[in-house]
């Protein structure tokens, strides 16, 4: 009777570790997401005031050109 329950007690010890890793990762994959998503909104900010200036002739094409690739390379969406 005595090793039944060490068994039992020593599962729901471990549930319990693996419930703390699951909600230490789910947090740790949120903050990731909200880093990417700022980080996103950046490059978006950048993008958007680099076609403005190109559009308000303050750029040349190769100028442009040569931000806009810049602002790609780490970029998801551009």
């Amino acid at each position: 009777m005595k090793r039944v329950t060490a068994v039992l007690l020593g599962l729901i010890m471990l549930l319990g570790i693996g419930g703390a890793g699951c909600s230490f990762v789910g947090g740790a994959a949120t903050g990731a997401a909200g880093t990417s998503a700022a980080y996103e909104y950046q490059k978006h900010k950048q993008m958007k005031r680099l076609e403005d200036d190109f559009k308000a002739g303050r750029i040349s094409k190769e100028e442009y050109l040569k931000r806009k690739e810049q602002i790609s390379q780490g970029s998801l969406i551009y």
